[in-house]
């Protein structure tokens, strides 16, 4: 396993690392603000399972290569930028609906995936993070000490559940601003316009970002 010294670089370098602004962040916020809290902590969850098949990725030395080919990493970055894109014009779309279920207009069903689902295909296509482990966690490996892979894991596991708890945070914060606006319903409109927007301009910034 890895040293005390190890551990206490990996998790400095995490949370600075997690508190950069990235796609999974930005869309976390933009869940809350646009459909709520309760769906966008579903979605910081869903966000956590795919960090962690990153993290089985790289333990796999399937990271390396999509660090080092560049058509690889291109493809896994549109991938995921085409998918935000796709829910950000959904939450446009329908950004009347919860007005509509506040004043009883229509059921809380909604016809978007659900939002574990789609956390998970937003962490799973993150490169930033993909590229991060494939780069970082094995300077943290402690060598002779076990298993690479699992200290990979290991580490992988920490640092997703880091991210849960300040993706958490910043979904709670975005929610309650939310909230405010849920005071007079014909807001909601909108804030779920502005929701949709901002996650469409995330994936438009995925997509061109190197």
């Amino acid at each position: 396993m890895p040293t005390s010294s190890q551990w206490l670089a990996f998790l400095v370098a995490s949370i600075l690392f997690i508190q950069v602004p990235g796609p999974s962040l930005l869309f976390t916020i933009g869940r809350a603000l646009s459909v709520g809290r309760r769906e966008a902590l579903l979605s910081v969850c869903g966000n956590a399972l795919g960090i962690a098949c990153q993290t089985v990725f790289v333990a796999l030395g399937l990271g390396a290569v999509v660090a080092a080919s560049a058509t690889a990493y291109s493809a896994l970055k549109l991938c995921g930028a085409a998918y935000v894109i796709y829910l950000g014009v959904q939450a446009i779309r329908h950004r009347a609906d919860a007005r509509l279920v506040l004043e009883g207009l229509r059921p809380t069903a909604t016809r978007q995936p659900r939002p574990v689902r789609m956390g998970f295909v937003v962490g799973v296509t993150n490169p930033k993070t993909l590229v991060y482990f494939a780069a970082f966690l094995p300077q943290f490996v402690h060598e002779g000490a076990g298993s690479t892979g699992v200290q990979i894991a290991l580490l992988g596991g920490v640092f997703a559940l880091m991210a849960v708890m300040s993706d958490s945070v910043w979904a709670l914060v975005a929610s309650r601003a939310r909230d405010w606006f849920a005071r007079r319903p014909g807001r909601l409109d909108s804030l779920g316009l502005a929701g949709g927007v901002s996650m469409v301009g995330l994936g438009a910034t995925m997509a061109v970002t190197d």
